[in-house]
């Protein structure tokens, strides 16, 4: 029975990615179909995410926890958080989204609850707790996991208020109740700094883990995840961490500098040394050793 629910959770994994995959292709969270009968094409137009400069979350914004207890954002962010919109009676991508990043943070290698906590706030203000609680079940069976999530609700001037602080631009379509909206993850520091803006392609255990170092500022992960992003650049258009080839390039120029130098410092030490001193002859009656066997070779040659 174990590896039959095993191969179940690798599927339906595999669907979540390619669904998020989607997303970060096509940046709304609504059914074509759905969009197409309340939104424009200027609508559209106005969908995604232009961060600001020194974008931070409202720490002050007053939100539910989806127990009922209502809480300001800052005291939720006392360590890096990965941060999240969704509309929690969404029929489309927010439910594969939550479920994607989810498993991203399990495959990060990193500590749940320690080393970060998710955030996921409702885009939708009239969604209950009782539908924040559902939109809980796409995170899994992790236990660390699902203690370290919070599924916020708020008003709707809240929530404008923090999707305008993180240029988080989406449109509500009326004509069927549902929210047209980027697919984007947010890693947030410590106090609720933007560090890093992931999409779907970035949504992998790997980039995940290298974006909550870097928001972390040493103080998330080990000291080779901080050489790791020394060779592994950002990429904001995808919203991905890559293999930085220029960077690399410098480090191997660096090595191959480092090793120049040593050699010519060696050759200029060993260069510098006396040369030994030669042994002369043995002097023999005052005389070079060589000569007497010379001279007695001449005088046999006379006789």
């Amino acid at each position: 029975m174990e590896p039959m629910q095993a191969m179940t959770t690798a599927i339906v994994r595999r669907a979540a990615r390619a669904a998020a995959m989607l997303a970060a292709i096509v940046p709304i969270g609504l059914c074509p179909v759905a969009a197409r009968a309340g939104l424009v094409a200027a609508d559209y137009r106005d969908i995604g995410v232009s961060l600001p400069a020194g974008a931070r979350v409202p720490r002050d914004a007053v939100v539910a926890d989806g127990e009922h207890r209502r809480l300001t954002l800052e005291g939720l962010l006392t360590r890096p958080a990965v941060f999240l919109f969704a509309d929690y009676t969404c029929r489309a991508l927010c439910g594969p989204v939550v479920s994607l990043a989810g498993s991203a943070l399990e495959q990060s290698g990193l500590v749940a609850g320690r080393d970060y906590r998710l955030i996921v706030m409702g885009l939708d203000p009239k969604d209950t707790d009782a539908e924040a609680r559902a939109m809980r079940a796409h995170l899994g069976d992790d236990v660390a996991l699902q203690r370290a999530t919070t599924f916020l609700t708020a008003d709707a001037a809240t929530i404008r208020r923090v999707a305008a602080a993180l240029g988080y631009r989406y449109r509500y379509d009326s004509d069927n109740d549902q929210f047209a909206h980027p697919a984007a993850v947010y890693v947030l520091g410590a106090g609720g700094a933007v560090a890093r803006v992931l999409t779907g392609l970035g949504l992998t255990g790997e980039s995940m883990r290298l974006a909550l170092v870097d928001a972390g500022k040493g103080k998330v992960g080990t000291f080779r995840d901080q050489v790791r992003l020394l060779c592994y650049g950002f990429d904001p258009v995808h919203g991905a961490y890559n293999l930085a080839v220029s960077r690399l390039l410098m480090a191997a120029s660096a090595t191959t500098l480092v090793a120049l130098g040593g050699g010519i410092g060696f050759l200029l030490l060993t260069g510098r040394r006396p040369a030994p001193p030669q042994r002369n002859p043995v002097e023999v009656g005052g005389m070079p050793a060589q000569e007497p066997r010379r001279r007695h070779r001449d005088e046999r040659g006379r006789q």
